[in-house]
């Protein structure tokens, strides 16, 4: 009964914290329901229109920045609040904005938000799993992303097709933003998770490890002793005091070979994660099913599609991580998506680009990014820093995530109309090559293993090499 309960308790921090994720999911794919709007309303070229997409990238960029830092020295905890305010102040700032400019400043505080949940949720639910089944748990908060973008496709769906011949409305106001400009409800309903991510974190304690790296011993204790037994407590607590010990031997750990390796690996997934075409079919995919003949509508309904089986193969992912490990899943789903990139450029190529065959091929691609590159980085992010710099690494190579992400917003649209869709994908499936050699050569496997076990790893590298 005791593990149980003890399980129990982990699970709700864990989906606590993955909330942060679906936050994360749900802002960054609603833009696509509303892009063809916006694009319509306020008359935006490609770069106007790229600008749109990639103010929140900047946003996230400038929140986690400042997010390690802030972590490190006030807790995850209360930053992960902060990130919740700032996505309720953005969703309804992009409600109500009487101008492009106004839109564009409430998208980078939302984007602020992304930038810091993306960086602590998943550090948080690391710090609070136990090793034999943290892969699953850190993938949790992969899957909240998954369900974040699938429910802004519903939500944008089921939106505009209440728009059409509905006059149900008692006031002006709720008339502009539900029927007359619906993208602003579009963007407006995620205040509710919001609100619901900030009120449950009420309820959350600090992470353990920030405890003790602060001298807070016994709250850490007494957090730890609600998630495993007091024998597991003392061993874990002693290896944080050990490993803070190894720590402080080096004049600066960030300089260390083996974590400037580390740091080169998270760095480089993170970039490659978005430079291998994830954000073209989240963004984008509705203007991409446009070109290929499908009407908005249809195009809508089939980002659905693309949202549900995101979901499901980021389920496959959380149910397998931990017992096939993370290369296995990184090196398969990787390959699975540089031969659907190859194919679907292929197609607008040579102008076959059209129903149902496209649209598998796209569903193919996302299946192989769900259960591999999707989750895998957000867990080998979470487990390969020291302690004592896991905040300020993790924003590295966090930020990483984020310029790589508005360097892409903004350069697809221009992709697009200057490269056609053919060349675009064929340049996304490039990247998938240096991924795989990278998943093979240097990331280690860490399934199964403590996060002060990860950190000898690397601590150790040079000798290891010897």
């Amino acid at each position: 009964m005791k593990t149980n309960k003890n399980l129990a308790f982990i699970w709700w921090l864990t989906i606590t914290a993955s909330l942060g994720g679906l936050l994360f999911g749900y802002d960054t794919a609603v833009v696509s329901g509303t892009l063809s709007m916006v694009r319509s309303q306020f008359a935006l070229n490609a770069a106007m229109e790229g600008w749109y997409v990639s103010s929140a990238l900047v946003g996230c960029v400038v929140g986690v920045s400042f997010a390690g830092w802030l972590s490190d020295k006030y807790g995850r905890k209360k930053v992960l609040l902060l990130a919740a305010i700032l996505f309720t102040v953005s969703a309804l700032g992009c409600t109500f904005s009487n101008s492009f400019s106004t839109l564009i400043l409430y998208r980078m505080l939302g984007g602020m938000g992304v930038g810091i949940a993306s960086m602590l949720s998943p550090m948080y639910i690391s710090e609070i799993s136990p090793a034999a089944i943290r892969g699953r748990l850190v993938a949790l908060y992969q899957l909240a992303i998954a369900i974040g973008i699938l429910g802004s496709y519903f939500v944008n769906a089921w939106l505009l097709n209440q728009s059409v011949g509905h006059e149900f409305f008692i006031s002006n106001k709720l008339t502009l933003v539900f029927k007359t400009e619906v993208w602003r409800a579009m963007l407006g309903m995620e205040s509710i998770p919001a609100l619901t991510f900030f009120i449950l974190l009420l309820t959350v304690p600090e992470s353990p490890r920030w405890l003790v790296i602060n001298g807070y011993v016994d709250k850490a204790k007494a957090i730890l002793l609600k998630a495993s037994g007091e024998e597991e407590t003392e061993l874990e607590i002693n290896e944080i005091q050990d490993a803070l010990e190894t720590e402080k031997k080096s004049k600066n750990l960030i300089l260390d070979p083996g974590i400037k390796l580390a740091l080169f690996l998270g760095v480089s997934l993170a970039v490659l994660q978005q430079f291998t075409g994830i954000d073209a079919i989240i963004y984008y995919g509705p203007r991409i099913m446009e070109q290929a003949g499908f009407g908005l509508s249809d195009a809508l309904g089939s980002q659905v599609l693309i949202g549900a089986i995101n979901m499901l193969f980021t389920l496959l992912a959380i149910w397998k991580i931990d017992k096939f490990g993370r290369k296995p899943l990184l090196l398969s789903g990787t390959l699975g998506m540089f031969i659907s990139l190859i194919a679907i450029g292929t197609l607008f190529m040579v102008g076959k680009a059209e129903g149902i065959l496209l649209l598998s091929l796209i569903l193919i691609f996302i299946a192989s990014f769900a259960f591999s590159l999707g989750p895998v980085v957000w867990v080998i992010l979470s487990e390969i820093y020291p302690t004592r710099i896991r905040g300020r690494a993790m924003s590295i190579a966090t930020m990483a995530v984020w310029i790589g992400t508005s360097m892409i917003g903004q350069l697809i649209p221009l992709a697009l109309d200057n490269l056609g869709p053919a060349f675009t994908f064929w340049i996304f499936a490039l990247f998938c090559i240096p991924t795989m050699w990278i998943g093979w050569k240097i990331m280690p496997e860490t399934k199964g293993r403590t996060l002060e076990n990860i950190e000898k790893y690397w601590l150790n590298y040079k000798l290891l090499k010897k």
